[in-house]
């Protein structure tokens, strides 16, 4: 069994709201070929395996595995797609190698949001067929329910959701991946046309498209390919009840679960204190609060307050989402986990410009698969 695993090569391609130029496998072509080139790797033959991260209904295509080996060199190569996040994928590469079975594994996520023209429609297969489907309402109502739900039980304010929209995308200004940086304030967060209430607009993600890989070695090989290995510290993943009615509402289980798993194979006991940074899912304002109190960063219902201190702010006690997080870059579906591991491993590597953090040894990222799922995932990360 190898003693330890490593990220060595990511490639990417900048996120975009529109990429009408470029298919999905232009962009994991483009993306596959930077990583390979960061991982010093001389050949895509060296690969042992493979891992693809998307959803069928999404992609508009069935056993999507099959549309994927030719652009990231994986033809008569063990591979295999997951129906989730590229953290779960992280995960899978990260067993495979665990096992000694694998010594090199790649894995792959990309959005082409732009192409799907009735995503709430497809989200919507995903909720109960009896209860739920039926109603034919915009999926996101569900967000709304639950940030009633957690502004009531909390005692977290709008005004504190808020100010994870203006601390992310005041972020994103300084990240020259982000789509929808800016400069705001609370009260234009508040009175943006609302949605599903409490929600505004600015408090939801847009989608845009883009693609990321990911090489991931055992330690021999890593050590010998990169000067710079990213550690895989600890992983975990939880995919709670598929149904409105039987999930668990007054806590984040998903979020909860995933990082006990992470902790315990990292060895963390207080994350507050022995993470430097984190990056967390904020597909809508209150889940980056609700994460991050799922997580046992910050007490229940003390995260928002923490927010509107300034105490997630890169200069503040626990930044979160320095990258702009997916309120700034934008939502890639199954690759948006993914462009939270990139924002760690250009943190960590000491590559991330203006924005370089000076506290840069461990880190974590959290995944969330969306509405209308209770399933997320987990990864620690260090330099050493």
């Amino acid at each position: 069994m190898a003693d330890k695993v490593a990220i060595i090569g990511v490639g990417y391609t900048p996120p975009r709201p529109l990429t009408p130029d470029v298919s999905y496998k232009e962009m994991t072509y483009e993306a596959a070929v930077k990583s390979y080139h960061d991982a010093n790797l001389s050949s895509h033959k060296d690969i042992d395996g493979f891992v693809t991260c998307a959803e069928d209904l999404l992609e508009g295509t069935s056993i999507f595995d099959e549309y994927t080996p030719d652009q990231l060199g994986a033809v008569q190569k063990p591979m295999h797609t997951i129906s989730g996040d590229a953290l779960y994928g992280i995960a899978t590469a990260y067993m495979k190698i665990k096992t000694g079975l694998m010594n090199i594994v790649v894995v792959e996520a990309h959005s082409k949001a732009s192409n799907i023209k009735t995503l709430p429609h497809i989200l919507n297969y995903a909720v109960d067929p009896i209860l739920n489907r039926p109603l034919n309402l915009h999926p996101y109502y569900i967000a709304g329910l639950e940030m009633q739900s957690f502004l009531a039980q909390t005692k977290t304010t709008p005004e504190q959701c808020a100010s994870v929209v203006v601390k992310n995308k005041k972020n994103a200004l300084r990240n020259d991946l982000s789509c929808f940086g800016a400069n705001l304030t609370l009260q234009e967060v508040l009175n943006s046309a609302q949605t599903f209430s409490p929600l505004t607009k600015l408090q939801t993600v847009d989608h845009v498209d883009g693609a990321i890989v990911f090489v991931l070695a055992s330690e021999k090989t890593a050590k010998k390919l990169h000067k710079k290995p990213i550690w895989v510290k600890g992983c975990g993943w939880i995919s709670d009840s598929p149904t409105l009615e039987t999930r668990n509402w007054d806590e984040c289980d998903y979020a909860k679960l995933s990082s006990k798993m992470a902790y315990k194979q990292a060895g963390i006991k207080n994350p507050r204190t022995q993470i430097d940074f984190f990056e967390v899912d904020d597909t809508f304002s209150y889940k980056e609060l609700q994460h991050l109190e799922a997580i046992g960063v910050y007490k229940k219902g003390t995260a928002g307050e923490a927010c509107l201190k300034g105490d997630l702010n890169p200069t503040g006690k626990t930044p979160v989402n320095v990258s702009g997080g997916s309120l700034g870059i934008g939502s890639l579906l199954e690759a948006s986990g993914g462009f939270r591991i990139l924002e760690i491993i250009k943190q960590l590597r000491g590559e991330a410009g203006v924005r370089q953090l000076k506290k840069n040894k461990t880190a974590l990222a959290l995944a969330w698969r969306g509405i209308p799922t209770a399933s997320g995932a987990c990864v620690i990360l260090a330099t050493k």
